[in-house]
């Protein structure tokens, strides 16, 4: 592969950019965009194949920053390649309501795959996107139509294999040998808390190897652009393993403090950026200059990939004539459509059908729906008997020469590694056509919370299918049984809690979370077996809050979610023989309650009447839906698990002797204040 000078000016171009660009804002890193700007410049001029007038081409190669902190050079590639992302977009790096915020935001910046900034989570979010393409390909590609065979290209650095959820991830690209990831290794030497040396003075090229990875060495990462673009070749030949490709750089290449943590974090000074446009062969007295040559060069990249994507259209459209059926469903799927009718598959219960756990109506909502739905890709974090997560018909996905599964297979088995698994699932919605669910103890969600996290920041639609949701799992005791956990969830913006009572809750949580398009959803489902409930519906649900059992003349209003529910029922019993009436209010989402109107919250919270939660979790955070509540605000206990609700007092004759003292006091008050009619609710 030959360069020219049009290469060495483009490369200077992006390290005077970043430069110009963090000075404006008087914020932001410097450093790696300047020492990653030769890889970065091959991977997009050379290797990538993406069409900046159409963003979302299914078949683009995907490109992550996985050290977030280095968006600048993704902001001004961007604009170099002729995203819709202008010179003023790049002045305003850093302000509000820009394109350009302080790390890379998918669902703000047009051309950002995924969302990154916390180390390691775009390290696990390219592998979910390498293995989604690996699933596409299976499922669509047919001997002369190979509508899926894109790569995954990634930087990352220092930190993020620092980070424990590269490591998860990493582990698992090379157990499923995914040959279209390609990762570029910043190795620069430098943290915040200076060289490396000091923290982090591993092997990573054995590291990988060992993950089963193929690893390269660039020894000079500031000027070789022929070994790194030689590396390039070499990882896309290598179709059996993930690469890394360790690249030695400089960081803040060109700066009077280059190869320092000073330049890392911080704006460079105005006598240094002078010296780098000089030596750089740019006008010091200039700032945001982009030589029309590198425009020309990156126009004419994204110019073959706008034919690569026209040449992709008309393919899809011959293989559609050819596999109608497959070709409408890939068209669906891209689209974010569900198939017509599924939600009719959604299992109903009435009061006469068993009690059941619903982790267990979980797995009969799954084995209904899973084969209707070809989308959803479910895995378990190793507790596929425990989750209850793979249905009949279910194949794991694995490399072919495994013996135990293929990449057409929808059942990921993700091993111990939650946080890794909740992250690469956001890439894995990120790429299109896939709904990711992934399941754990919902205890555990807590090892991946960065990652969940940014699935509602991001918009993504991922199912957290989480089980054993209390200190209904009994015997293994507080290090198991989540208290503070489903607050955590609910305070969450974007993250839609859903801990169903019975079956015809569990399938109303269900038809909410694949339905939504652009939520994440927590659902939160019990070990121990549950009745089906008398006035429960799958339509009530998405209502978040709903009455279950009205009651003329009531003083007090009993609010329950998940398993509490029926103990609200039963509780309401003994009450009644004490001549108090309590109405029955399911909560199955605190988030989507509170999105309703404000005159349907008044008829579920009514004003005049006591409420008193009822939720084997922590009470922080009921006050704005209950006068008083029940709950734990401990840790748990180990035993049998009733022997344990009994501990805690969540038993109905406990239960109703408390709410009888509630009602008492309440009676003796001038005024119960309202939970709905409030100025800013």
């Amino acid at each position: 592969m030959s360069f020219t000078h049009d290469d060495t000016r483009a490369i200077n171009t992006i390290r005077v950019l970043a430069a110009d660009t963090v000075f404006k804002s008087n914020s932001g890193h410097p450093g790696a965009p300047m020492g990653c700007a030769p890889m970065a410049h091959l991977v997009f001029s050379r290797f990538m194949n993406y069409n900046p007038k159409n963003p979302k081409w299914a078949n683009r190669d995907r490109f992550v920053l996985s050290n977030g902190h280095a968006c600048a050079l993704q902001y001004i590639l961007l604009h170099l390649m002729g995203y819709n992302l202008t010179i003023d977009d790049l002045k305003s790096f850093r302000q509000l309501h820009s394109k350009t915020p302080g790390h890379p935001e998918s669902h703000i910046t047009e051309g950002i795959e995924v969302t990154t900034g916390p180390l390691g989570q775009g390290f696990a979010n390219a592998v979910g996107l390498a293995i989604a393409e690996a699933h596409m390909a299976a499922t669509f590609n047919k001997p002369g139509y190979e509508l899926f065979n894109n790569y995954t290209f990634m930087i990352t650095g220092d930190g993020c294999l620092q980070e424990g959820v590269s490591c998860e991830a990493a582990s698992l690209a090379g157990h499923l040998q995914l040959g279209k990831l390609i990762a570029l290794y910043d190795d620069n030497h430098i943290s915040i808390d200076g060289d490396t040396e000091v923290s982090f003075t591993e092997d990573v090229v054995k590291r990988f190897e060992a993950y089963g990875w193929h690893v390269i060495v660039v020894k000079d990462g500031n000027s070789d652009l022929e070994s790194i673009a030689s590396a390039i070749e070499e990882a896309k030949k290598v179709t059996d393993k993930p690469s890394l490709i360790k690249v030695f750089t400089t960081i803040g290449f060109g700066s009077l403090l280059q190869g320092t943590e000073k330049v890392h974090g911080s704006p460079l000074k105005a006598d240094d950026i002078v010296q780098l446009k000089k030596n750089m062969g740019f006008n010091p007295e200039e700032s945001f200059v982009v030589p029309q040559e590198v425009y020309d060069l990156y126009h004419a990249k994204a110019a073959k990939g706008a034919a690569l994507n026209q040449s992709w259209d008309a393919l899809v459209e011959k293989y559609s004539a050819e596999y109608p059926e497959l070709g409408a469903e890939l068209k669906r799927r891209l689209n974010k459509e569900l198939p017509q009718n599924w939600a009719d598959a959604l299992p109903r219960f009435t009061p006469a059908d068993k009690p059941v756990a619903t982790r267990k109506l979980s797995e009969a909502v799954l084995n209904k729906i899973a084969d209707i739905l070809p989308e959803l890709v479910i895995g378990s974090a190793d507790l596929t008997g425990s989750n209850l997560t793979r249905w009949k018909t279910a194949v794991d996905f694995q490399p072919e020469n495994s013996g135990i599964g293929n990449y057409s297979g929808r059942y990921l088995r993700y091993g111990v590694r939650e946080h890794g698994m909740c992250a690469v699932m956001n890439g894995l919605d990120a790429y299109g056509g896939i709904i990711p669910a992934g399941a754990t103890f919902l205890n555990f969600i807590s090892y991946a919370s960065g990652a969940v996290r940014l699935s509602a920041l991001s918009g993504h639609r991922v199912l957290y299918i989480m089980t054993h949701d209390s200190i209904g799992l009994g015997e293994d005791g507080p290090t198991h049984q989540p208290i503070e956990t489903m607050a955590m969830i609910r305070a969450t913006p974007d993250l839609v809690d859903l801990r169903p009572a019975d079956g015809n809750e569990t399938s109303g949580a269900y038809l909410f979370a694949i339905t939504t398009k652009h939520r994440p959803s927590v659902l939160a489902l019990t070990r121990q077996d549950l009745p089906q409930l008398e006035g429960s519906s799958i339509e009530k649900t998405l209502h978040g809050g709903y009455v279950l059992q009205e009651v003329q003349g009531a003083d007090v209003t009993l609010i329950g979610t998940g398993s509490e529910v029926s103990l609200c029922v039963d509780a309401a019993k003994l009450l009644a023989q004490k001549g108090i009436k309590a109405r029955i209010v399911s909560m199955p989402s605190t988030t989507l309650f509170d999105e309703q109107s404000h005159d349907y919250r008044a008829s579920v919270l009514i004003d005049g009447v006591p409420a008193v939660s009822v939720e084997a979790m922590t009470t922080f955070g009921w006050s704005r839906y209950a006068h008083e509540s029940i709950g734990i605000d401990t840790f748990g206990a180990s035993g049998p698990f009733k022997e344990v609700y009994k501990h805690f007092g969540l038993v109905p004759d406990a239960v109703a002797d408390k709410v009888q003292k509630i009602v008492e006091f309440y009676k003796s008050q001038a005024r119960i204040p309202s939970l709905v009619r409030k100025t800013f609710q």
